[in-house]
């Protein structure tokens, strides 16, 4: 069983930090919309555009999320906090709201970065536990 072809098909060590990118866009998207009643009853109130600013932004993060395997799709989300940010013109919360995911997305790219340089070190488990079996 050992010496078949995924046996030997060593793991992705991006799928997993793809799926992380992806899934916090969701999580990220489901906030933005939650933010629809505070700008409702708390903030200035309902209007077309505060409506449409946040239920357009939440499906843009939600088409974003199933383009993380692409390159540089780490920039865009970071570029899409500038737009989150930007709705403190809409509520001063959803500017509040930009500035959180925005110190998210900051700890994911620096996490990005560890990563790219533990894979060129040969440091990430998958590439260990292949150094070790060649030897």
């Amino acid at each position: 069983m050992s010496d078949s072809p995924l046996a030997q098909t060593p793991p992705d060590p991006w799928k997993s930090f793809r799926g992380v990118m992806a899934g916090t866009l969701i999580l990220e998207a489901i906030v933005v919309l939650l933010a629809l009643p505070v700008v409702g009853m708390v903030g200035r109130g309902w209007s077309a555009w505060s409506v449409g600013y946040l239920v357009g932004f939440a499906v843009l993060l939600v088409l974003l999320s199933g383009v993380q395997g692409r390159r540089g799709a780490i920039w865009i989300n970071l570029g899409a906090q500038l737009i989150l940010i930007a709705g403190l013109l809409v509520d001063p919360a959803i500017g509040f709201v930009g500035v959180l995911f925005a110190v998210v997305w900051a700890v994911i790219a620096y996490l990005r970065a560890e990563m790219l340089r533990r894979q060129r070190r040969g440091l990430l488990p998958g590439q260990r536990s292949r150094s070790n079996s060649d030897g």
